[in-house]
Formats: C-alpha cells, sequence, structure tokens
C-alpha cells in the first residue's frame, strides 16, 4: 500500500470523537509540504474536514531570527519560529481542553509582518494536519496525537535545495552556503536534542520520493506496516 491511502485511512480511524492533531515532520526539502497537501487531497469528501497549516505561518519576525548571525545553525533551530504562538492559537485551541478557535497562522515571514486573521471554530472531529521543521521538539511533543516523520539524508536535502531555492536564493552558491551552514547543521542539532525518527508514529523513507518506504506504522493502527 502507497503512504497517502494508507495514512488517510489511518486518520479517519483515530481520535474520531475529537480533532486529531498531526504534524508532517522532516528535513528541510523532504517533502513535507507536498505530502500534507496530498493527504488534505486524500482526505476531501470523506467523513471528516480537514484543516491545514504549516508550522512557515508561525515565523519569528526577522530580527529574532537572526539574532545569533544568519548563517547560525543555533539560530535556526531554537528562533526561527514561535512555537508558543503555535501552541496558543492553533494547538492548545484544538487539544482535548480547547474551545476549538484556531488561527492557522499568525505572521507574514516575506513581509516581515503579523498577520492579522480572524479566528475559526474547527468541527468537532476535524483532522488537523501541520507541515514543518522541527515539529518534535520537546516544547510541542505533547500537542500531537500522531507524528510523521520523513526521512531523508542530508546529501538529498542539498540536491532538493539546489533545484527548488535557486531563485529564492539568488545563485546555487548561495543556496549551498545557507544549507550547508545553517540549514543542514541545525537538523543535525534536532537530531541530536529530539531524535525525531526515533519518536514519530510513522516513519518513512522520502529518499526517492516516488517510491517511498514506510519504515514504521503504529501498532494500534493496522498492525502491521502496509507494503
Amino acid at each position: 500500500m502507497k503512504p497517502i491511502p494508507a495514512l488517510a485511512g489511518l486518520l479517519l480511524r483515530a481520535c474520531p470523537d475529537r480533532v486529531l492533531r498531526v504534524a508532517i515532520d522532516g528535513p528541510d526539502a523532504a517533502g513535507k509540504t507536498t505530502l500534507a497537501d496530498e493527504l488534505a487531497h486524500a482526505l476531501a469528501g470523506r467523513d471528516r474536514p480537514v484543516i491545514r497549516a504549516s508550522v512557515d505561518g508561525f515565523h519569528q519576525p526577522r530580527a529574532v531570527r537572526r539574532r545569533r548571525g544568519s548563517l547560525s545553525p543555533q539560530g535556526y533551530f531554537h528562533d526561527a519560529f514561535d512555537y508558543a504562538a503555535l501552541r496558543r492559537l492553533l494547538l492548545d485551541p484544538l487539544g482535548p481542553a480547547g474551545d476549538r478557535y484556531h488561527r492557522t497562522a499568525a505572521f507574514d515571514h516575506v513581509h516581515d509582518r503579523p498577520l492579522e486573521q480572524p479566528a475559526h471554530l474547527a468541527a468537532h472531529d476535524a483532522i488537523l494536519l501541520v507541515d514543518g521543521v522541527f515539529l518534535q521538539r520537546d516544547d510541542l511533543r505533547s500537542c500531537w496525537d500522531l507524528t510523521v516523520y520523513l526521512q531523508i539524508s542530508p546529501a538529498e536535502s542539498l540536491r532538493r535545495a539546489l533545484r527548488r531555492d535557486t531563485a529564492l536564493f539568488g545563485s546555487p552558491a548561495a543556496v549551498r552556503e545557507r544549507y550547508e551552514a545553517r540549514y543542514l547543521p541545525g537538523q543535525q542539532l534536532y537530531r541530536a536534542i529530539a531524535a525525531p525518527a526515533d519518536h514519530a508514529d510513522v516513519l518513512i523513507d522520502h529518499e526517492r520520493p516516488d517510491t517511498p518506504r514506510i519504515l514504521r506504522w503504529p501498532t494500534g493502527g493496522s498492525g502491521v506496516i502496509p507494503a
């Protein structure tokens, strides 16, 4: 079974009487957003409504993100995102004790300004899909009902970034500098601190996105890893 149908079935069965909060975690350029979007599409029109969000909607202001230096891996891991806002505005309201009034974004990092977004009331059985880096940090781990981790090598992360981000950063050399100095060491720091691949409920080898392999599956799901 391919990951999208298997995951869709797993999510539809999980926590049927309340909001299900799902993290799609993984290194930079691992395919997190694509997987989350495809999963949302697969769930559309099914028994449970879907809420899509990304950690990119909860960036810190540029001055905070760069206070340790624009190429600092410690700055990337510790300062890039406003995890307190992510919890306060999205994850906690959709938790078991929350009122379900939530916001899916709080900051526009492109224009470096807060977003004014009204709160919306989630359906009692909605599925929240959040993609992003560092989602299994210690200060977020308890907020998820299910975590998915896309595992790729640093070399593959850089290869994809060179194809995807050259226009964003201006040149292949600039992409390589940023990844080798900031993003890849930041992910190494995350792995050392949080061991996300060890703790994820679902672990997917995404080195070859056309032929992903499910390496771990919840024993409370089907009981076996989908083939």
